[in-house]
């Protein structure tokens, strides 16, 4: 459907009559209107209305159109069109997670004053019938698409459930999780080699590292390059300098509680991220350590928490604000900036450590 609200007069009282679709009083404008009044077809008129390639003159003489007339598109007729409503949902498992809100800001920040709107879905990924609510919420709900956050992006079968009722989705995660065209996903192995690397420069051999939790993609990955990067530079991996943790502050700081009690405690501790981290922090202060005289602590994130604790924290940042808006664009190719080629779009974004107060040399 084309036809839209009644709106104001042309603002162009000069402007030449509409030709010969003549409206009626009261009658609404349409996308008919503009054709004729632009000297184009309805089709031509559609495909600007929805962002589709054209040549540059044909588009300025429909957009003056459209503003001369004062047309305003009716978004509900659009979505009933197109069968879709101008709708990006997010799912996530953990409604008050850091990283999913800072991700919000990727996708709001993508949209901009486009028709596209954000919901954002949370579900619980312990839940028998995940599968069976998220067919039914996009079954009804029928959005432009999907974005999964980890942990539930790293479920094959939620993405073989979108190709079967034909739903766009982006799998976002710690590394590649599904083709290039449905994935987004940060170097997060390759990261924290990078960032043990820095650590071990400084004359670190000590290194204690708290996981994160069991079942997380991330947690693997972040723990498979603290393993590597150790062996890499000459270290073995010591078990008794490994804690387990949630990625809650509360797992860190007994994490951080654990370790610092230890006969020989670690001279650093990295955090798999911020919020553990801000922890081992809460517990090296309890013992009364000095940051980073007496230990120093790393995280990974590079959230709002970093800046906040004192010392700030050396943390790897984790792109999540990009990943954001690198998800819509490939969801919306039209939300891309003109002139910007949808196939030339990345699908990884590497992440990169943070040099803060709370790292330095150990003490000799």
């Amino acid at each position: 459907m084309d036809d839209t609200k009644r709106t104001p007069a042309p603002k162009d009282r000069n402007a030449a009559p509409l030709g010969p679709s003549v409206r009626k009083p009261g009658s609404a404008l349409t996308i008919t209107d503009v054709a004729d009044f632009a000297g184009v077809s309805k089709k031509t008129v559609s495909r600007v209305l929805n962002r589709e390639p054209m040549k540059a003159t044909t588009r300025a003489k429909v957009e003056a159109a459209i503003e001369t007339l004062g047309f305003v598109p009716n978004a509900q007729a659009r979505a009933l069109a197109f069968r879709k409503n101008f709708v990006i949902v997010l799912f996530i498992h953990d409604s008050t997670s850091p990283m999913a809100m800072t991700f919000q800001r990727g996708v709001l920040s993508a949209i901009g004053d486009s028709e596209l709107a954000l919901a954002v879905r949370p579900v619980n990924r312990e839940s028998p019938e995940l599968l069976s609510e998220i067919e039914t919420f996009l079954a009804r709900q029928k959005p432009m698409g999907a974005i999964f956050l980890p942990p539930l992006s790293e479920r094959d079968d939620i993405g073989e459930m979108c190709q079967r009722l034909n739903v766009k989705y982006v799998r976002v995660g710690s590394a590649q999780l599904d083709m290039m065209s449905r994935s987004v996903w940060s170097n997060d192995r390759e990261a924290v080699m990078g960032a043990v690397r820095d650590i071990v420069a400084l004359g670190h051999t000590r290194i204690g590292f708290v996981r994160g939790p069991k079942g997380f993609l991330s947690a693997r990955e972040r723990e498979a390059g603290f393993r590597q990067a150790l062996v890499s530079a000459g270290l073995t991996p010591d078990e008794t300098l490994f804690a387990d943790g949630r990625y809650t502050f509360d797992s860190g700081l007994a994490a951080g509680q654990a370790l610092l009690s230890l006969p020989q405690p670690p001279s650093v501790i990295f955090a798999s991220n911020d919020s553990m981290a801000a922890g081992v922090v809460r517990a090296a202060h309890e013992k009364g350590l000095r940051l980073p005289h007496d230990l120093s602590i790393v995280g990974f994130d590079d959230g709002p928490v970093a800046v906040q604790l004192w010392p700030s924290l050396t943390t790897v940042h984790w792109p999540v604000i990009e990943m954001g808006v690198l998800a819509v664009h490939k969801l919306v190719p039209e939300t891309l900036p003109a002139g910007e080629d949808p196939a030339a779009l990345p699908s990884m974004v590497a992440s990169s450590l943070i040099r803060r107060e709370s790292l330095d040399a150990p003490v000799r």
